[in-house]
């Protein structure tokens, strides 16, 4: 549950760029209006690891909002449903889905493994101290079943998707003074310091 009382996360209290939206063109607009759209359920994920990617998105952005962790989660469930492929991968690195599927397994066996409960019951700090194993790959990254895993390749996928999901909500971009989508109207101040009439402007 958002909290009422979290203090002010932005230079730019009263700027939204959805009053924006007027000078999208209407295939970006229909884009970004959906992001607001959040599925009751997820088709791909399992509750458990539903509850794992809001504790590890929580974790990377510093953001418990309920909102924009299950807008991370959507993005996951997406590309675990999707019929496209990754671009490139590094060698022994297994595919993004096997790799996002099975890595939650096995962060799991592992928080299990060193503290005796879930990964979603260990306490940030707990979690911090697991992640940071994984990064530098002093911690073992196992399946239940046996298989070992990259976990340096674990953490940078769960990192980079969690990271660019969360970025890529309009709520942050109000947030961060981020004007949105300049086509087809386009920026036109671009020297430094400078910015267009409609742009977020900094409170004092």
């Amino acid at each position: 549950m958002d909290n009422p009382f979290e203090p002010l996360r932005t230079h730019y209290p009263k700027y939204d760029v959805m009053h924006e939206q007027e000078h999208w063109d209407e295939h970006t607009r229909e884009i970004v209006v959906k992001r607001f759209d959040l599925p009751v359920t997820f088709s791909q994920l399992t509750g458990a690891e539903v509850e794992c990617i809001r504790a590890l998105t929580a974790l990377f952005v510093d953001d418990s909002r309920l909102k924009l962790l299950d807008y991370v989660v959507k993005h996951y469930d997406s590309k675990l449903a999707s019929t496209i492929g990754e671009d490139q991968r590094k060698a022994g690195t297994p595919p993004e889905k096997v790799l996002i599927r099975d890595g939650l397994a096995a962060l799991e066996t592992l928080a299990q493994s060193e503290y005796s409960h879930s990964f979603t019951a260990l306490s940030p700090e707990r979690q911090t101290a697991l992640l940071v194993g994984l990064e530098r790959d002093t911690l073992t990254l196992q399946t239940p079943v046996g298989t070992k895993l990259p976990a340096p390749e674990f953490f940078k996928k769960m990192l980079t998707e969690s990271v660019s999901a969360y970025y890529s909500h309009p709520l942050v971009w109000s947030e961060i003074g981020y004007g949105g989508p300049a086509y087809p109207r386009g920026y036109v101040r671009s020297e430094f310091g400078l910015t267009d009439p409609w742009e977020a402007k900094r409170d004092a």
